[in-house]
This record gives C-alpha cells, structure tokens and sequence, in this order.
C-alpha cells in the first residue's frame, strides 16, 4: 500500500511538471516575445497602473500603429478593430501579476499556433547591399517600411533612386556609409 501511494504521488508531481514540449524554442514565438516585451517596457516607462483593463486599453492603442508581422499578431489576439476574436484578456491578465512574456506567448500557442509561427522579414543591410541585386519586391518594401511608396515608378532604377533620394531621411547612417564607399 505504502509503494502505491508513492507511485501515485510521484505520477502526479510529473504532471505539474511542464513539458519540454511546452516550452519555447530559440525563435519561437519570435514576433509574440518581442512586440509583448517591448509593450511591457512601455507599460513600465510610462507608469501605467498593471491592471488588467488599463493594460488591455494600452494594448489596443498599441496595436493601432503596429506593422508588418505585429499588426498580423496584434489581429491574431484581437487587438485590432477588424479582429474575428479577442483573446486580449489572455495576455493583459498575466502581465498585471508581471508574468514573463515567453510564458505568456507559451499559453498563445496552445490557444491559437499561428501566433508563434509569425516571424520577422530578414532586414537588409542598407550600408552594404548592392540595390541593383535586390528584386523589385525588396525595394517596395524598403519603401513601405519607410512609409513611402514609389508613385509613376515603373523600372527598377525608379525604385533605386528614390530609396537613395530618401536613404539619409531614413538610414542616415547607411547613406553615410555608402557615400564612404
């Protein structure tokens, strides 16, 4: 009797164990850690009072000016206005008790996987790419993460000389380092 009680003791601490499985990976997650780690700072920079409903109303103002692969994640957790679903309160509730990002964005994964899959666009080193190699696609997207866009651009040398018109409003030190070239 004593060896069956030790037994079940035992298979019920392996439960409350987490899994390996559960855990995040290096690059999991990497969109979810990054935008909640830095929301997190702002939360603390600005002095904004950890409850769960002004960590909620931040979240929402946060997610109107995200871009690119945080504006996917901030409509995956229903953070933008046209979202299908709001998971809001699944991450507004851990960080008022101050829980780590990467166990927040491990509970996203089990409720919706698309979220950890999103991960950011390789950014390109404008100091040293050679324009003339990057496709049509690549420079649009300089321009876009500029928010610029390119009107009457019809050829690849458009899109070449307006990033480098606009090159030193937007990466001064690029446009430094390429006139050093």
């Amino acid at each position: 009797m004593l060896c069956l009680s030790s037994i079940s003791v035992a298979l019920a601490a392996l439960t409350l164990v987490p899994s390996s499985s559960d855990a995040l990976k290096d690059g999991d997650c990497e969109v979810c850690v990054s935008f909640l780690g830095r929301f997190y700072q702002t939360l603390q920079d600005n002095n904004v009072k950890f409850t769960s409903a002004d960590i909620e109303k931040a979240l929402v103002k946060t997610c109107k000016d995200a871009k690119g692969k945080e504006n996917r994640f901030c409509y995956y957790i229903g953070g933008t206005s046209d979202a299908a679903t709001k998971i809001l309160n699944e991450i507004s509730k851990p960080l008022s008790y101050h829980t780590p990002v990467d166990k927040i964005c491990e509970k996203l994964k089990k409720k919706d996987s698309q979220i950890c899959e999103l991960k950011y666009d390789k950014q390109v080193d404008l100091s040293t790419v050679d324009l003339k190699k990057l496709k049509v696609k690549d420079l649009k997207k300089i321009l876009e993460e500029w928010g610029e866009s390119c009107k009457g651009c019809a050829e690849k040398s458009d899109f070449i000389r307006k990033i480098n018109e606009l090159m030193p409003k937007y990466a001064p030190n690029a446009a430094q380092a390429r006139t050093d070239l």
